[in-house]
């Protein structure tokens, strides 16, 4: 359901979560701006699967909608007024890191605030996130945009910031041979990451001869549909699993070999029987996980500003906040969709 309604000086006109398929555009109260605060006029924000798994279901894996929402967490946009105590000036083209750690617990301390235990995250039911025409926030959470990457396509860094992140918990090396399992925006961007990092050989699969055709424009080494033809590779070096299909990663495992290394992107399920224990000890391949990112969205605007990635190319529909339902929807509605990006 859309409910415009129009902002005042203290309030922005943002999509709300109510429950499930009922979104609305309407006004909402502004915070206060503290001294450490950024209010930031938003650009672009795109649509995430969870962004879509809230609308569909009102929940995301265990996180339940329990009160009306505004949802998104990829953003970007201009700093339009600053606390008095922000280093950050108004004016400033920002995309922002929409998690947003303790900073003082042991995880925090150590480099590794992704797995803080007391964050929280813009978007992520009850904390209202980026879909509105203005949001306040610490400015902590903000990093600026160079010249290179217009907010209107900035917020296109946050799931960069994902595969930068997903390469290097999977350690990948000049020279290995990797399998990207999932051509979806964040199995292509691991892609460009990959060839970056120096991967001599990128194979991705997929069921969605679209994504896997726009696998292939980015120049990597082969493309299969695992849906018709057979996964027939042998001792991978790395595998990154971005799809979230427990088979994809259980057929992913076994073209490894010894000492490889497989990294679970795509979101897990809760548990998972079939996944070959002694098959991975007796090669000692280790599987590890990624959650969002860590230190990574500094690496992200870097690869984009040298021309390393491509974000461009990936948008491959463009909606009003008003038009916010249809948005949340045109990935599945249109398997030819790629990256969905709503304007403010």
């Amino acid at each position: 359901m859309i409910d415009p309604a129009p902002a005042t000086s203290r309030t922005a006109t943002a999509a709300v979560l109510h429950g499930a398929a009922d979104i609305r555009v309407e006004a909402v109260a502004l915070p206060e701006l503290g001294e450490q605060d950024l209010l930031v006029e938003m650009r672009s924000g795109g649509i995430c699967g969870s962004d879509m798994h809230y609308y569909a279901d009102g929940r995301n894996g265990s996180n339940i909608l329990t009160r009306p929402t505004v949802l998104g967490h990829e953003g970007a946009g201009v700093v339009v007024a600053a606390g008095g105590r922000s280093t950050v000036a108004p004016g400033t083209p920002v995309v922002i890191e929409p998690a947003v750690p303790c900073g003082a617990c042991r995880s925090c301390r150590s480099g590794r605030y992704n797995i803080c235990t007391s964050s929280y995250c813009f978007g992520s039911p009850p904390t209202n996130g980026l879909f509105a025409t203005r949001v306040v926030v610490p400015d902590s959470t903000v990093h600026p945009l160079p010249d290179s990457i217009p907010p209107e396509i900035g917020a296109l860094i946050e799931p960069l910031a994902v595969a930068v992140w997903a390469v290097e918990r999977a350690q990948v090396r000049a020279g290995d041979r990797l399998l990207i399992t999932g051509a979806g925006p964040i199995g292509l961007l691991v892609a460009q990451v990959a060839m970056d990092r120096g991967a001599a050989d990128i194979v991705v699969t997929d069921v969605n001869d679209d994504r896997l055709a726009a696998a292939a424009r980015l120049g990597v080494t082969r493309v299969i549909n695992i849906a018709r033809d057979d996964l027939d590779l042998t001792g991978l070096d790395r595998l990154i699993e971005c799809s979230g299909s427990p088979a994809a990663l259980i057929s992913g495992l076994m073209t490894l070999g010894p000492a490889a290394r497989a990294t679970v992107v795509g979101q897990a399920a809760p548990a998972l029987d079939g996944i070959p224990l002694a098959f991975l000890q007796r090669w000692e391949i280790d599987l590890v996980t990624a959650f969002r990112y860590a230190n990574a969205f500094p690496t992200a605007i870097a690869l984009v500003d040298e021309h390393k990635v491509t974000l461009e190319n990936m948008v491959t529909a463009r909606y009003a906040l008003t038009d916010i339902a249809q948005a949340l929807v045109a990935p599945t509605t249109d398997p030819s969709n790629l990256k969905v990006l709503v304007h403010f």
